[in-house]
């Protein structure tokens, strides 16, 4: 036995056109959008009439993808709890970025939230955690040259 690849992360989150958004501001780029219910979907998600739009982003080099679904049935309209890097369980996604001022620099303007200014790490990376729509945690990190 052994493991291939990471295919692809999905997110569930409750403004699929925000979370979009978020991401093609990093520099994602749509590689499919599509709806999906019935019988299949049921029996993969152990549901009843489930019903889910979906969106899928990649960076334009990366065989690995990121998947945003929508439910529209089940819906969970909660709020979503905020999380921060130190809490328990999946937390956050590490996207290696060119241009790390640029990116942070036009997600600030959208009222993105950042943890802390860009950090440099030793020689290495140049880093900084973000807070996008219903508090995906993504730690952005340009490799120093």
């Amino acid at each position: 036995m052994k493991v291939n690849k990471i295919d692809h992360v999905s997110i569930n989150v409750n403004d699929l056109s925000a979370a979009k958004a978020f991401f093609l501001d990093i520099g994602f780029e749509v590689r499919a959008e599509w709806e999906m219910e019935g019988e299949l979907l049921d029996r993969v998600l152990g549901l009843r009439n489930a019903k889910t739009a979906c969106i899928a982003l990649g960076a334009p080099e990366s065989q690995a993808w990121i998947e945003l679904v929508k439910y529209y049935h089940p819906s969970d309209e909660t709020e979503t709890q905020q999380s921060y890097p130190y809490t328990l369980g999946i937390r956050h996604m590490a996207i290696e970025v060119e241009d790390i001022e640029a990116i942070v620099s036009t997600l600030k303007q959208k009222g993105t939230e950042t943890f802390s200014e860009i950090q440099q790490y030793e020689q290495s990376y140049k880093l900084c955690y973000v807070r996008g729509p219903e508090g995906i945690i993504l730690e952005l990190a340009e490799k120093v040259k």
